[in-house]
């Protein structure tokens, strides 16, 4: 008997290289799947918003680094001692309009460049529930905390997800003739939102998705969210919350992401970074002993010679790790 429904994953026509730039931007899964890319040595920049989970203010950050927008003091509020961005995270919140703008406007200079010379953009959809300020409609990335009664939730619809993403693309198509974008849509469960308004969201993000992915030659999609939901499907694969999945589905989704998503030669240079990875974990039972000194030795020489053949590979911490420690 077959207890277990796998189904086949569509290969990208256009692989993800090693020496390509990546912008990742979207949900929490975003930042899981970012910080696989970033640990296995691709050029990355995830999430310069921090993360944002509906589409429309996923637009509105894309939107942001195409007009090369300045934040100031006046994009910003207060609340609980914080001077906060409804457009960002929580993550970019200071106890001074100072100190929050400096985080926000590092960010925003990186993600300016990275939205010119990007080789792939990739979107992690979490919910299309989105909130808005009652006082004057304003579309809210992040909540920060502030009361519920403060703001207007509603589910938006196919075709606003639609014509948003549709008007940023053709903007960032005509700056950008090299990009491509991968969709995703997030495992996480949205639980508070009801488990049937969560999957009303899923089903609207989906929707729109694919319209979108089938009107563009440079748009692509990658199932996260049916591996989690329909391969795995199983709550041994969520942490405690029941909501998030764990890193056993992590790993199992970054897995599929290697084989699917990344070219055949940059696979076999992952694995590479994989195995020195594992090599820079490894706490020996004996630090003193010869047979340990010969094993950093060794490392720090593969990635000596990794570097001299991939120079775009940034591992020049990873040597000095193996050399420090000798």
């Amino acid at each position: 008997m077959q207890f277990h429904l796998s189904f086949p994953v569509t290969p990208l026509s256009t692989a993800i290289q090693y020496g390509q730039e990546l912008l990742l931007m979207g949900s929490c899964f975003a930042e899981e799947i970012g910080e696989k890319l970033h640990e296995h040595r691709f050029n990355t920049l995830i999430n310069p918003h921090g993360i944002l989970y509906n589409p429309l203010s996923i637009t509105r950050a894309l939107t942001s680094y195409l007009d090369g927008r300045v934040y100031t003091r006046e994009d910003l509020f207060q609340h609980n001692d914080s001077w906060n961005s409804w457009d960002h995270h929580s993550r970019f919140s200071a106890l001074t309009p100072e100190a929050a703008l400096d985080n926000i406007n590092g960010m925003q200079a990186a993600a300016i460049k990275a939205i010119d010379n990007a080789d792939w953009l990739i979107l992690t959809l979490g919910s299309a529930h989105a909130y808005s300020l009652k006082e004057n409609s304003r579309l809210v990335g992040n909540c920060h905390k502030v009361p519920a009664g403060n703001f207007y939730k509603r589910l938006l619809t196919v075709d606003e997800i639609v014509t948003a993403l549709d008007n940023m693309m053709h903007r960032l198509f005509f700056r950008n003739r090299k990009i491509n974008i991968l969709f995703t849509v997030s495992p996480v469960r949205y639980i508070r939102d009801g488990v049937v308004e969560n999957n009303l969201s899923k089903a609207v993000l989906l929707q729109a998705v694919h319209h979108l992915v089938n009107k563009f030659n440079r748009l692509f999609y990658f199932p996260a969210y049916e591996l989690v939901i329909d391969d795995l499907r199983d709550y041994r694969f969520y942490k405690e919350d029941l909501v998030h999945p764990n890193e056993l589905a992590v790993n199992y989704v970054w897995e599929q992401v290697v084989k699917n998503c990344v070219g055949e030669n940059s696979q076999a240079l992952l694995h590479q970074v994989a195995e020195i990875n594992r090599a820079a974990r490894h706490r020996p039972f004996n630090p003193e002993s010869h047979q340990h000194r010969q094993f950093l030795r060794t490392y720090a020489e593969k990635v000596k010679l990794l570097m001299a053949q991939h120079p775009e590979l940034k591992l020049d911490d990873l040597r000095e790790f193996f050399l420090a420690q000798d």
